[in-house]
């Protein structure tokens, strides 16, 4: 699909994704809340919630005259999301990003608050240029801060992905010096990278753990009692008390780090640890890729 065949204006795409989120998760949706998201007039956000309706999905809203709003139907079908919790998480994070940066913008938010801890500092040149190496497929060369005794050295790298993990960037680059494909956290980067204009020879294409899919399956830690097993499948939304997640093999400790799974051994309070990891034999990844992986959640390499 060519970008000029793209069915729905990319503004206009941003209202109808607001509709949807606003109607499933909040139960109630006006033109208030298109007018004070994105600045535009009663008329307007009136017409876009009609045009949703007519040409998107007919059966989706239903007027309810009561509550003065659109409220979504029995039969309500997600079009232009994913009828996930973290869409509207998301919309909230950034309409209190927005709030705070403006502090006059009125954008009605419910009751809610973000916790956030503290995010790595990453410099907007090194930012520039990852994305411009990465998008184009060059070489860059900078200087990278290792924990490890090396200390600062020089690097040239060939990166083919930005990873963003939680509050952390990392790129997922073939290390000319190492002869391998590693993880480079964005805070480590020192001084000015330069993006060369060398093409990369080692793209993702050889990157045998970024191309190799694997399966986590992931269950209530066994040490619980079978009420507390129950909780946790529910939390989760497992089948028979078993959720199996598939990822690329180098974003798997990522994956575990984030459950509570990072390190090799498990936490001795059950209460804590909550999941167990059911098929850590068949992960199939390298130790010592795995080892550096973990590493780089940590900050360490």
């Amino acid at each position: 699909m060519k970008k000029t065949d793209w069915p729905i204006r990319w503004d206009l795409l941003l209202r109808y994704r607001l509709i949807e989120i606003i109607a499933l998760w909040e139960g109630r949706l006006t033109t208030n809340h298109i007018c004070h998201s994105f600045g535009i007039g009663r008329q307007q956000a009136s017409k876009d919630i009609n045009t949703y309706l007519r040409e998107l999905a007919p059966d989706n809203l239903v007027y309810d005259r009561h509550l003065k709003g659109y409220v979504p139907s029995q039969n309500f079908s997600p079009v232009v999301t994913t009828g996930h919790a973290s869409e509207y998480q998301d919309l909230l994070a950034r309409q209190e990003s927005l709030s705070n940066t403006f502090e006059s913008l009125n954008i009605s938010l419910p009751d809610s608050t973000f916790v956030r801890g503290p995010q790595r500092v990453i410099k907007p040149e090194v930012m520039r240029a990852a994305v411009a190496a990465t998008r184009y497929g060059r070489v860059m060369k900078a200087e990278y801060a290792s924990l490890s005794p090396a200390g600062v050295s020089q690097r040239t790298l060939e990166p083919h992905t930005l990873v963003c993990v939680g509050q952390s960037w990392h790129l997922r680059a073939w290390c000319d010096s190492n002869r391998e494909f590693r993880d480079f956290a964005l805070s480590r980067f020192r001084g000015k990278p330069e993006t060369l204009r060398q093409r990369s020879r080692h793209t993702s294409h050889q990157d045998d753990d970024w191309n190799r899919q694997i399966s986590l399956v992931m269950v209530p830690d066994s040490r619980l009692n079978k009420a507390q097993q129950e909780i946790i499948a529910a939390d989760y939304g497992m089948n028979d008390n078993y959720l199996e997640l598939t990822t690329r093999a180098a974003l798997a400790p990522y994956v575990l780090s984030r459950l509570g799974l990072g390190n090799d051994s498990r936490h001795p309070d059950p209460m804590v640890q909550q999941l167990e990891l059911a098929n850590e034999e068949q992960l199939g990844i390298a130790e010592s890729a795995r080892e550096r992986a973990i590493k780089a959640v940590a900050g360490l390499c």
